[in-house]
C-alpha cells in the first residue's frame, strides 16, 4: 500500500479487517486540530465500536485523499492489495451528481473494484452512500424544494433495518445527525445497473421525513447510510458555520439545527452495525 500518501492506524487485535478510508472532504480547520481528518475520526469511532462489542473486533485503517482539485489523488485497482478488506467512502462538500472529473474518476474506481475484488465491501457515508448508490444506477438529485435536511433526525427503521442494528422489534427509530440537501432518489437496482446480477436483493434499511433512502444493504457488498454516524456536536456546528459562509444554508436554518448538535444520538450504534458487515457477523441478514 506504499503508493498512499496518509498513514495508517494499526490495530493489535488478531481478528481484525483493514479498511481503506477514501477522504473526500476536509473538516473544519479547527476541528482538525482538535480531532484530526475525517478519515481519523471515523477510524476512532469504528476501534471504540470494536471495543465495546462482545466478543471485541479489530480494525485497522489506511486513509487516502482523493479529491484531485485539492491535491488527492484517486488509487487505482492495482493500489488496492490483498489486505484489504473494506472501503468506505465518506461525506463531501461535493455535489454526487456533478460531473467533475474526479468524481468520475471515483465512480470508475469504484466501479472496477466492485466487479474485481467481490471480497471488498463497501460503506458510504452522505455523499459516499450517493456516490457509491449512482455507480450502482441511482439517481441523485438535490430536494426539489431546497430544504436541507440538518443536524439531528430521527430516521424510521425497515426489519431489516431493525436487524442490521440489533434492536428490539419495538424499536423503530434511530437517530443520526445530517448535512445534505442532495438524496438518493431511487436505491439501485438489476433494471438500472449492470453491476447488480438479476435476482439481488436491495434493501432500504431506513428513511426520513425528509429522505427516502438514508440507507442502502447489499448482503455482502454494501451498507450505507446518509446520516453521519461520526459527527458529534463540534462537527456540526463548525459544518453548519461552513455552509452559512458559503451561502448554501441560511443563518436561521443553521441556528435552529445547531439547537439540536448536542442532542444524543445513534452514531455508535451505526458504526457497530458497519464493522459487524465488515466482519461477516451478520452475513445471515438478507
Amino acid at each position: 500500500m506504499a503508493s498512499y500518501k496518509t498513514h495508517t492506524i494499526h490495530s493489535d487485535h488478531p481478528d481484525k479487517v483493514r479498511m481503506l478510508v477514501l477522504e473526500t472532504d476536509e473538516v473544519h480547520p479547527d476541528t482538525h486540530e482538535e480531532t484530526g481528518s475525517f478519515g481519523v475520526v471515523l477510524s476512532e469511532l469504528l476501534t471504540k465500536a470494536g471495543e465495546e462489542h462482545d466478543p471485541s473486533l479489530g480494525i485497522e485503517t489506511v486513509m487516502q485523499y482523493v479529491v484531485e482539485p485539492e491535491g488527492g489523488k484517486v488509487p487505482s485497482v492495482e493500489d488496492v492489495g490483498d489486505d484489504i478488506h473494506a472501503i468506505l467512502i465518506t461525506g463531501s462538500c461535493w455535489d454526487a451528481h456533478g460531473d467533475d472529473e474526479w468524481i468520475h474518476k471515483l465512480m470508475k474506481f469504484i466501479k472496477n473494484i466492485w466487479t474485481k475484488r467481490p471480497d471488498i465491501r463497501f460503506t458510504g457515508i452522505c455523499f459516499g452512500h450517493q456516490i457509491i448508490c449512482r455507480t450502482l444506477g441511482s439517481k441523485i438529485e438535490p430536494e426539489p424544494s431546497g430544504q436541507w435536511e440538518l443536524a439531528h433526525t430521527a430516521i424510521s427503521l425497515s426489519s431489516v433495518g431493525q436487524s442490521l442494528f440489533d434492536v428490539p422489534s419495538t424499536q423503530d427509530k434511530i437517530h443520526l445527525h445530517q448535512m445534505h440537501l442532495d438524496s438518493v432518489v431511487d436505491a439501485p437496482s438489476p433494471e438500472t445497473s449492470d453491476l447488480l446480477p438479476k435476482g439481488t436483493k436491495i434493501h432500504v434499511w431506513g428513511k426520513s421525513e425528509h429522505t427516502g433512502v438514508q440507507g442502502v444493504y447489499i448482503h455482502k457488498r454494501l451498507f450505507t447510510t446518509q446520516g453521519h454516524m461520526e459527527f458529534e456536536e463540534k462537527h456540526v456546528k463548525r459544518q453548519l458555520e461552513m455552509r452559512v459562509e458559503s451561502g448554501s444554508v441560511s443563518k436561521e436554518s443553521a441556528d435552529e439545527a445547531a439547537e439540536r448538535a448536542d442532542w444524543m444520538h445513534d452514531g455508535l450504534l451505526v458504526a457497530q452495525a458497519v464493522l459487524r458487515f465488515f466482519h461477516g457477523d451478520d452475513d445471515d441478514v438478507e
